[in-house]
């Protein structure tokens, strides 16, 4: 019996797992077991399932097969495994991920202690300010469906030497998929949606770090989102045409040559971050791509329909956990007069809502009385019934003001941001 196994399966690396994967919730895999059930199924299967693993018995669930639609079209294949399975893969990539950090290159960012997509874009200006404009952008296709199993255990096996953990790993890759309660073999990548993907796909692509280091090369990756700088654009197409036949001839990739390509700053999106060089003092900067802004948007308009009976203090909670959490990962970069249109346009829309839920055209000159509108005034808003639009352009309306909808508790988008 392997120490690494065993440090894997204590006690207090079972316990970490477990209230990992128990604070990230998720639904369940294909047993149905939830995060809420998981503690009964526990305490009666766990001695059971350790007994097996360190026999090498123990047989991990086929992983439950989901498509997530992409922005520009496609579907990106979610694989999602059982509670216990999550717990387990978990504690293995917490021993792991000690022993491979020392060995990942410092121009990684993706899913690693300490880094952040905000750091990777930081670097990435850098580059471009140095003078290195010309950017490769490779796109690997379908990159944790495509991992070669073989080579990925290779790694696995030079990182760690240690056979019993090895055949654990391999078994969760081989772990199978349901789809449409069918079961799928997976002979090749890991499923993107287990705890241990994440890891395991930054061992395979460090074989990629380490050539671009060799070669000198100015890079940043985030999982298997790589872009090269370089000087000019002859450099950037050889180093495109020369990266592309390694990542294929050695890692046994696929890289997607319709969406690879060389492109000037101001064509990249990266991140969710687009680029673009300030007048003023001639620097490269970063601002949350188009993109990026109009998905915002979409969500912002899901949350303030009026069709959608929910009441306003969870509507209110819903819109500011989109709100931080899209200004918390843009805050680094320049968006100061899009967030001012998007924040009155948010308030237009609450305003809206607020005038369906008070239905009546009593209510709604009650309503506009009682935040200081004189009785002309909230006559005439009152007036235009359920025409919501034109309703939402009188005078009267906008008495319901920043300051009301703060105090009900919605954030500024602005504000937030320069806070």
């Amino acid at each position: 019996m392997s120490q690494l196994l065993e440090e894997i399966l204590s006690r207090d690396n079972m316990m970490l797992a477990y209230q990992r994967v128990k604070a990230n919730k998720g639904a369940s895999g294909i047993d149905g077991i939830t995060t809420d059930q998981i503690d009964e199924y526990l305490k009666i299967n766990w001695v059971e399932i350790r007994d097996k693993i360190r026999k090498r018995k123990y047989q991990p669930q086929p992983v439950r097969r989901v498509e997530i639609p992409k922005p520009n079209g496609g579907v990106r294949n979610l694989g999602i495994p059982t509670v216990i399975d999550r717990i387990i893969e978990q504690a293995i990539a917490q021993v792991l991920t000690p022993i491979a950090e020392p060995h990942f290159s410092e121009n990684s960012y993706g899913f690693r202690p300490g880094r952040r997509a905000q750091q990777a874009v930081i670097k990435l200006l850098e580059y471009l300010n140095d003078g290195y404009e010309y950017i490769v952008d490779i796109d690997l296709e379908k990159f944790f469906d495509n991992v070669p199993q073989d080579k990925l255990m290779t790694l696995v096996g030079k990182l760690i030497h240690d056979p019993d953990t090895e055949s654990l790993i391999s078994k969760y890759l081989k772990a199978g998929v349901m789809v449409g309660g069918q079961y799928e073999k997976t002979e090749k990548g890991t499923p993107q949606g287990g705890n241990l993907s994440p890891l395991l796909s930054n061992i395979m692509l460090n074989e990629l770090d380490k050539e671009l280091e060799a070669r000198k090369l100015r890079f940043v990756r985030y999982a298997d989102d790589c872009v090269i700088t370089v000087g000019s654009s002859a450099a950037a197409n050889r180093v495109m045409h020369t990266i592309t036949d390694w990542i294929e001839r050695k890692l046994g990739l696929k890289v997607n040559m319709t969406k690879t390509k060389v492109t000037r700053p101001s064509g990249l999106k990266y991140l969710g971050f687009g680029f673009w060089k300030d007048s003023k003092d001639g620097k490269w900067k970063a601002r949350p791509h188009q993109d990026s802004v109009s998905k915002f948007k979409r969500k912002l308009k899901e949350l303030t329909k009026r069709s959608w009976p929910i009441p306003m203090d969870l509507r209110i909670q819903k819109l500011n956990e989109v709100i931080r959490g899209w200004i918390n990962y843009f805050k680094i970069g320049g968006m100061k007069q899009k967030l001012k249109v998007i924040d009155e346009r948010l308030r237009t829309r609450m305003r809206i809502v607020i005038w369906k839920q008070w239905k009546t055209g009593e209510n709604r000159y009650w309503g506009l009385r009682k935040l200081g509108a004189p009785e002309w005034m909230a006559r005439q808003s009152a007036g235009f019934g359920d025409h919501y639009q034109a309703v939402a352009k009188t005078t009267g309306l906008h008495l319901i003001n920043k300051e009301i909808l703060a105090k009900r508790g919605l954030l500024s988008c602005l504000d937030y941001y320069l806070s």
